[in-house]
């Protein structure tokens, strides 16, 4: 009879121990790893990488959803961790920082590529163009 319970609640915790495997992956890819910085936490063999991870499947036993397992992370590593952050103003430069360097670079090429479009910026000085054109005919 004894072994039969104990038999039972070892049955009862590895079904209650069971992490959706999808679901985890999913999870460790949105995550940055806060020392490789351009990996997740599922690519990355950092020892922090490797806490986070066995942090996520504790939190998924706990019964957690997906949204509450984001939100603590970012309690504690701040909105660096996800690789999507949130559009907020703390995040606007890192989320229109590229467009406005791309909108720069964009206005410094067209600036440095553009015809001179009067007499005044022509890098030839007319009079000298005109005798250049003068001396041509007479040869």
């Amino acid at each position: 009879m004894i072994r039969m319970l104990i038999l039972l609640l070892w049955v009862g915790s590895l079904q209650a121990a069971e992490v959706d495997p999808d679901r985890l992956r999913a999870l460790e890819e949105e995550l940055r790893c806060l020392v490789c910085q351009n990996q997740s936490i599922a690519d990355s063999q950092a020892p922090l990488a490797q806490d986070l991870r066995e942090e996520l499947q504790r939190l998924m036993r706990e019964g957690r959803s997906d949204d509450e397992i984001r939100a603590w992370m970012v309690e504690r590593y701040g909105d660096f961790v996800l690789y999507r952050p949130p559009f907020k103003p703390t995040t606007w430069a890192l989320w229109l920082g590229p467009l406005f360097l791309v909108g720069l670079g964009g206005l410094l090429v067209w600036r440095v590529t553009r015809k001179p479009t009067t007499a005044a910026e022509s890098p030839v000085d007319p009079k000298t163009l005109q005798a250049l054109l003068n001396d041509k005919d007479q040869a």
